[in-house]
């Protein structure tokens, strides 16, 4: 709903503190990072119309099964996250590195449960159910995850 590509691409860091681009739908206007780095939060002006339509059913994140399939991401795991958030994270999480031995996920226990944050110190408090996910994984808790998923798609609770 605005002039721009319709994919979007952005660098993250996956397994092994490997940098990779993940895929998305774009759903903010174009120089929406002009300043820099920033977490979206509610009402952000800087996405478009169809934009927050897509992020509500979570349909911007299709594009990452292409991830998925170049290996870079799994379908459930932690949510990759940018290096610049990562290093503040780190601050006050020092442990939030052991979660590179995973394979990053489309979808995982912390957006299900806590859902996208808007401040670092949001992301803190999310990688607690990420931190549950690492010590628990199972194919279980992957079919609770997808589950959980698919029933935050259909009630439109994406932000």
């Amino acid at each position: 709903s605005s002039e721009g590509p319709v994919f979007y691409r952005q660098e993250r860091v996956g397994r092994g503190g490997k940098p990779f681009w993940i895929y998305k739908f774009r759903t903010m206007y174009t120089d929406a990072e002009a300043a820099g780095p920033q977490l979206s939060h509610e009402g952000d002006k800087r996405v478009t119309p169809l934009g927050a339509k897509l992020r509500k059913y979570r349909l911007d994140e299709l594009p990452q099964f292409y991830n998925v399939l170049r290996g870079d991401m799994s379908i459930v795991g932690p949510r990759p996250e940018r290096a610049y958030y990562i290093k503040q994270i780190l601050e006050r999480a020092p442990y939030y590195y052991l979660l590179h031995q995973l394979r990053p996920g489309i979808t995982s226990w912390g957006m299900v449960r806590y859902g996208y944050a808007s401040t670092v110190d949001e992301m803190v408090e999310r990688l607690y159910y990420d931190w549950l996910y690492y010590e628990h994984m199972s194919i279980k808790l992957d079919l609770a995850v997808l589950l959980c998923t698919v029933g935050t798609i259909i009630k439109g609770k994406g932000k």
